[in-house]
């Protein structure tokens, strides 16, 4: 049998997604997923052993072969005839605020953007960068948008743990109490104000 070392090298260039230490274990039929993290490891020292074009990477919950980041500039000239479209800036606005307070409604997200973000989403959503993590228990039930393992795996991300981290805190308006607070205060002054005809006249005795 060849070393599963050299097998599990294959298996990183012929897969397009990372491969978890469960599915290692499971291919190469070892005894635990320790093993299988070894396995990795070993593959990963080597790798680091000497100059090569390539990497071994731990992302996305799995493990992955990448090209190295200071060879970038050369596979840029290899791909230029079909550079991938970049996102844009309301795009990134809106993955951001998904990545650090998700699950997040579509009306939670406009209320932070101060504009609409269905067009955004449906642009992430193609990009399988955001998923629709189910429906939030609020008026009409919007759906909930949570990030993807394609986020995690475009932007070189372990887990969300290795987010940047941020000053301050976003904060998510309560869309429920402001609702509530706006039917009140319109109620108040629709009682305050009794319209045309409504002044009160004292009773003559």
């Amino acid at each position: 049998m060849p070393n599963p070392v050299d097998v599990l090298e294959a298996m990183l260039f012929a897969s397009d997604v990372p491969l978890e230490a469960e599915r290692i274990r499971e291919v190469l039929d070892l005894e635990n997923v320790v093993a299988a993290r070894g396995l990795a490891e070993e593959l990963i020292a080597r790798y680091e052993a000497e100059p090569r074009g390539l990497a071994i990477v731990e992302v996305g919950g799995g493990y992955r072969m990448v090209t190295r980041p200071e060879l970038a500039p050369w596979l840029v000239r290899l791909a230029r005839a079909r550079t991938r479209v970049r996102l844009s800036r309301p795009a990134l606005e809106t993955l951001a605020i998904v990545a650090y307070k998700q699950p997040v409604s579509r009306p939670e997200l406009d209320a932070v953007r101060g504009v609409s973000s269905d067009a955004v989403l449906d642009n992430l959503l193609e990009r399988r960068l955001v998923r629709i993590a189910g429906r939030k228990e609020a008026p009409g039930r919007p759906f909930l948008y949570e990030t993807t393992r394609e986020f995690l795996v475009a932007f070189g991300l372990r887990d969300l743990n290795d987010l940047p981290k941020v000053e301050g805190e976003l904060v998510i308006p309560d869309l429920a109490a402001e609702a509530t607070a706006t039917a009140e205060h319109a109620q108040a002054e629709t009682e305050q104000d009794p319209g045309p005809g409504g002044t009160d006249v004292p009773a003559r005795g």
